[in-house]
């Protein structure tokens, strides 16, 4: 089949778009208004972006009624937020998080809060790994209808919580064990059950690279570089 968005229909019962570009994390952000209320909303469109220093994205299309979502004016306006890994065991409080409600998403869903480092929002109790992070800047793209339009949300992780018993004995994040919900196609969801290591041939700063770690990159380039390459 072939269609173009917006301009030809693809003729299937329900969009194919966004079941094409998965399996997409989430990103469970917690947020505290400039009034201190909390928020707690799950978004689909999540990632990391680099790792020296360790950046953050989430998106938030508008609602319904053209509204932002809370998630990003609390951002702008205090500059902060949390990213917190939403797993298998929170399956049914994320969905619940994801709710349009008055007040505190974390007591709708029904969880508890735990106080932050360096930032002011929350952390969501049972979740094994949150990154806090620093607001740094908007990208706000226009689109089509109310719901259309799209704000792309920067940070920079300045705290990372992981999980003592999120660890493997070699020290290595067990994601087998912890089941990091991703986001598929239509109301579907999955979970991570199986990893496989696929490491490239390359130099040793490009595999300190692939592992996101600045200080093996700048041990493997002092070397290459006193080896003269």
């Amino acid at each position: 089949m072939y269609y173009e968005p917006g301009k030809t229909p693809h003729g299937l019962p329900y969009d194919p778009y966004k079941a094409c570009v998965v399996p997409r994390p989430i990103g469970w952000i917690s947020t505290r208004s400039a009034d201190g209320v909390d928020n707690l909303a799950p978004y689909s469109q999540f990632q990391n972006l680099g790792f020296n220093p360790p950046m953050v994205m989430f998106s938030a299309n508008q609602d319904a009624r053209g509204k932002r979502k809370h998630s990003v004016v609390n951002a702008e306006d205090t500059g902060e937020f949390v990213w917190n890994m939403a797993t298998w065991a929170q399956r049914d409080a994320v969905n619940k998080s994801s709710e349009d409600v008055s007040g505190d998403e974390f007591a709708y869903a029904g969880l508890t809060k735990l106080p932050s480092r360096l930032v002011r929002p929350p952390r969501v109790a049972g979740s094994p790994i949150q990154f806090e992070c620093a607001y740094v800047q908007t990208v706000r793209l226009p689109g089509t209808g109310p719901m259309g339009t799209v704000d792309v949300i920067f940070g920079r992780v300045l705290a990372v919580h992981i999980d003592d018993a999120a660890l493997t004995p070699d020290g290595k994040v067990d994601i087998v064990k912890l089941r990091p919900l991703a986001r598929m196609g239509y109301y579907d969801y999955t979970s991570i059950t199986e990893v496989f290591p696929m490491k490239p041939h390359g130099s040793k700063a490009r595999a300190a690279g692939l592992e996101g770690s600045p200080e093996k990159v700048a041990a493997a380039l002092a070397e290459a570089k006193a080896a003269g390459r």
